[in-house]
């Protein structure tokens, strides 16, 4: 019996992929990097600094992957504030209260800056539904690494074998298997390129994951 549920906030609470990718394509141009579709869709799930670095390697960059992360948060913290538009997915704030009123723990562990976190759920007034938020920018490894998922598996107070994790993306849901959780894959309509495969259970809809489906 499940009691805790783990959740990725990009892809699978707001539909922020384009925001970010926005914020990403306008540190690309100001930097003169040219990232293929393909290269960049490895990256989803991903935190920022662990990208930039890649990049500082794949483009031989003489500056420090700081200097992009830097620039990438500016670019999202601009478009945010300027008002480019994205909403919670759809159904998921009633699959969030349908938990909450269940007395499932929620935790969200996230790849994002813990800034950016903050605003979401300042935004989409989520706090008050979640024991605790987990930004993989503070962590020592990113996704597909287990870490986040085994630090937010710890925070629930429950074992591994009572919790499950939503994600989106596969180096999120690789990492979930790592840290011997199980984890439903959502595909949403933003989801591109992304492997499935070792997921426990993939769906489309979140009723699908309502408790008594589970």
């Amino acid at each position: 019996m499940f009691r805790a549920a783990i959740f990725d906030m990009d892809g699978v609470i707001i539909n922020s992929e384009h925001l970010h990718k926005k914020a990403y394509q306008l540190m690309f141009d100001e930097f003169n990097l040219e990232v293929s579709d393909k290269l960049f869709s490895t990256f989803t799930g991903m935190a920022t600094l662990p990208i930039c670095e890649k990049l500082c390697d794949i483009f031989c960059l003489n500056f420090g992957a700081e200097t992009l992360v830097e620039s990438k948060r500016k670019y999202f913290k601009s478009l945010f504030k300027n008002g480019i538009k994205f909403e919670l997915i759809d159904g998921v704030l009633e699959l969030i209260e349908h938990y909450h009123q269940n007395g499932l723990t929620l935790i969200l562990a996230s790849s994002a800056s813990m800034n950016n976190i903050n605003m979401i759920f300042e935004k989409f007034d989520l706090d008050k539904y979640f024991k605790s938020k987990i930004s993989g920018a503070d962590l020592r490894a990113s996704k597909p690494h287990p870490e986040i998922f085994e630090k937010a598996t710890k925070l629930t107070g429950f074992s591994k074998e009572e919790c499950f994790v939503i994600e989106d993306a596969t180096n999120g849901i690789i990492a979930a298997k790592k840290a011997g959780l199980y984890c439903v894959a959502f595909k949403g309509i933003d989801s591109k390129n992304q492997d499935y495969s070792q997921a426990d259970k993939v769906v489309a809809d979140f009723k699908e994951i309502y408790i008594n489906k589970l």
